[in-house]
C-alpha cells in the first residue's frame, strides 16, 4: 500500500464535457496545472494520496473520473467490475492496436482547458496503468508540455503486436515525436522489470520515436531484488510506492522535479 492514502476532503468536485464525453473531475490546490488520471480500479486512496501530495508541492492537480467510484479504497470484486467494462467500452478500446481512442480526444481538451485558467507555459499529464498511454496521446495538443507513463498497460498485452504498442495511434504518435524534436514536450515512463503488462518493447517503441525526450525509470523487480519487491509488482506511484528512501520514492521524487521543470519555465518554441 502507499504510504499516503487520503480521501476526497479539500477537492473540488466538476464535470468536464467535450467531443460527446462526459466525466466528473476533482481539482484542488493552486500552481501550474497537472491532470492525474487514475489507474484501474479508480480515484482511489492511493491515488488521491498522490494527487495531494503534488498539490502541497505547489500544483493545481485535476483528477478526471472516468470509471469507478472517487475514494472507493480497492477490492478484488471491485476490480473485477471495472475492469470487464472497460474491456468492451468504445471510449478506451482496450485491445485495438495503433488506434487513437475517443478518452484521448476528451483527454486533450480537459488539459487544454487546465492550462487556459491556470499559471505556467503549459501543464503536465500523469497517466497509470490503464490510462498510462493517455498521458502520451494527450501530448498531441500544445498545452500539454509533460507526460508520465507510469506501467501504460494499455493496450492489453495480447502478442507481441500489442506488447510493443505505443497505446496511440500514428498519426498521434508522429505528432508527438515532433514535438520532441522541438524540445515542445519531454516524457518520463516507470515501470517494474518483471511487470509483464508492460513490456520493455512498449518503451522501446516509445523511445525510437522520442529519442532523448524520453526518461525510463525501471525498477528492479526480478527475484532477490534488493528492494525486496515481488516480480508481480506494478503501480510505482501507488501500491508499490514505499514513504521511506528508496527506488519507488526516487521514482516519485523525480516525476515531481520532471514536473516542475517542465512548467516553471517559458515553454520553447514549436517553431
Amino acid at each position: 500500500m502507499s504510504g499516503r492514502p487520503d480521501d476526497l476532503g479539500g477537492w473540488t468536485p466538476g464535470r468536464f464535457e467535450a467531443d460527446g464525453i462526459g466525466h466528473p473531475t476533482y481539482q484542488a490546490g493552486k500552481g501550474p496545472g497537472v491532470v492525474l488520471i487514475p489507474e484501474i480500479p479508480g480515484a482511489t486512496p492511493e491515488v488521491l494520496g498522490l494527487g495531494r501530495l503534488l498539490v502541497e508541492g505547489g500544483f493545481t492537480v485535476l483528477i478526471p473520473s472516468p470509471f469507478g467510484e472517487p475514494g472507493r479504497p480497492i477490492s478484488g470484486g471491485y476490480v473485477g467490475r471495472v475492469v470487464t467494462r472497460l474491456c468492451v467500452s468504445a471510449e478506451f478500446r482496450a485491445f485495438a492496436l495503433g488506434a487513437e481512442r475517443p478518452f484521448s480526444r476528451w483527454l486533450r481538451a480537459l488539459a487544454a482547458d487546465l492550462a487556459a485558467r491556470t499559471p505556467g507555459p503549459g501543464v503536465g499529464v500523469i497517466g497509470m496503468c490503464f490510462t498510462g498511454g493517455f498521458a502520451l496521446a494527450a501530448a498531441v495538443d500544445d498545452a500539454v508540455l509533460a507526460s508520465v507513463l507510469s506501467q501504460p498497460a494499455l493496450p492489453f498485452p495480447l502478442g507481441r503486436a500489442r506488447q510493443a504498442d505505443p497505446g496511440l495511434s500514428p498519426a498521434e504518435l508522429d505528432r508527438v515525436a515532433e514535438r520532441a524534436a522541438a524540445g515542445a514536450v519531454c516524457a518520463i515512463g516507470l515501470r517494474f522489470s518483471e511487470d509483464r503488462a508492460v513490456a520493455r518493447s512498449r518503451f522501446a517503441t516509445i523511445a525510437d520515436r522520442l529519442g532523448d525526450a524520453f526518461e525510463v525509470i525501471e525498477i528492479d523487480s526480478s527475484p532477490g531484488n534488493p528492494g525486496g519487491f515481488a516480480p508481480s509488482a506494478h503501480s510505482v506511484l501507488t501500491a508499490e510506492l514505499r514513504e521511506e528512501p528508496g527506488p519507488t520514492r526516487d521514482a516519485r521524487d523525480r516525476v515531481v522535479r520532471f514536473l516542475r521543470e517542465r512548467l516553471t519555465t517559458p515553454a520553447p518554441s514549436a517553431g
